[in-house]
């Protein structure tokens, strides 16, 4: 005779969904925030530069050589 067991839920995880059902807008600001920060525009060419640039490390970095 199966059991139906009720999935846990945390409390972290059900104060978020309040706060989201509360506060719709809240999703939208928080991508609008990472975009700010994070979500910028690469170049290609810098990129390549820095890659370029790139000094390989030796493979025991203790060593006094």
């Amino acid at each position: 005779m199966p059991f139906a067991v009720k999935p846990y839920v945390s409390e972290a995880t059900r104060f978020l969904q309040e706060l989201k059902s509360q506060h719709p807008e809240l999703e939208a600001e928080q991508k609008r925030g990472r975009a700010l920060l994070w979500d910028r525009p690469q170049d290609a060419e810098l990129r390549a530069g820095y890659d370029a640039a790139r000094v390989p490390q030796k493979g025991y970095v203790y060593g006094i050589d």
